[in-house]
């Protein structure tokens, strides 16, 4: 593991590193009868597009976003998906005029109250101790993360009451790149009148964070386990600076800078 110079600024993922995600089971059913509804509530509906049809197609167009997002891995600057772009071409590719249309006008909220639905979010145990030994350092931590909709994070961390914790927060699809373009990290080091040589990242992902640090030559280059981070869709020659287990465990690593530092 590599000896780390204590960061100037912490620059970290959303998902898998403040909070432990969980996938709701009927998430899609849920939401197609809320898509089911609006449509008729609008006159947008058809009786050719039944729940069951919007429901699958829900499904499906999750699949294609999770295999979109994976291909955006190689790319050396990708952009973020739009709201209609999931909607209109994922989702609704197929269905009649009126209702695609109708998702197309209303794909943010639509893609809210879907990530709404969609996951449970839970604040990793330790993550809140790691915040206050960089408070008490006066090291500003700013979230990078990848998300098809950033206002969801937003209101769980206000939720939380942690909004204050954090200098910045910075979301794919407000700032339009995505991870592992490296822009997200220089944006998040800018917010904080620094550069992404004098901070740390930490992200859960080899494919979208460990490489995204490589190319944006970041001071220290971390990995967070989570449940889906040795789960790489290929083969990447790119390594962390450090592999830490869990929040306690970063923190741990921030505290040995800071006091090689005062020694």
């Amino acid at each position: 593991m590599t000896q780390l110079t204590m960061p100037h600024g912490l620059l970290v993922d959303f998902g898998g590193v403040l909070v432990e995600t969980a996938t709701r089971a009927g998430w899609q059913g849920v939401l197609a009868r809320h898509v089911q509804d609006a449509l008729e509530d609008a006159g947008a509906a058809s009786s050719s597009l039944t729940v069951s049809d919007i429901e699958r197609d829900i499904r499906e167009g999750a699949k294609a976003d999770s295999r979109w997002k994976n291909a955006m891995s190689r790319p050396f600057a990708p952009a973020e998906l739009t709201y209609q772009e999931f909607w209109e071409g994922f989702v609704a590719g197929d269905w009649p005029i009126s209702a695609r249309s109708y998702v197309r006008d209303n794909a943010r909220e639509l893609c809210r109250v879907m990530g709404e639905l969609k996951q449970e979010r839970t604040t990793r145990p330790g993550f809140i101790e790691l915040l206050d030994a960089a408070d008490a350092a006066s090291i500003p931590v700013v979230i990078v993360s990848n998300t098809l909709m950033g206002q969801v994070h937003r209101d769980y961390v206000t939720r939380h009451e942690l909004t204050g914790r954090f200098a910045e927060q910075i979301y794919s699809d407000e700032v339009g790149v995505r991870k592992p373009n490296p822009e997200m990290i220089h944006l998040g080091a800018r917010a904080i009148g620094e550069t992404a040589e004098r901070c740390w990242y930490v992200g859960d992902n080899f494919d979208r964070d460990v490489l995204c640090g490589v190319r944006a030559g970041v001071g220290g280059n971390i990995l967070m386990e989570a449940k889906s981070t040795y789960d790489l869709p290929y083969d990447l020659p790119v390594q962390p600076d450090a592999i830490v287990a869990d929040p306690w465990g970063l923190r741990d690593l921030l505290v040995a800078s800071i006091e090689r530092v005062a020694s």
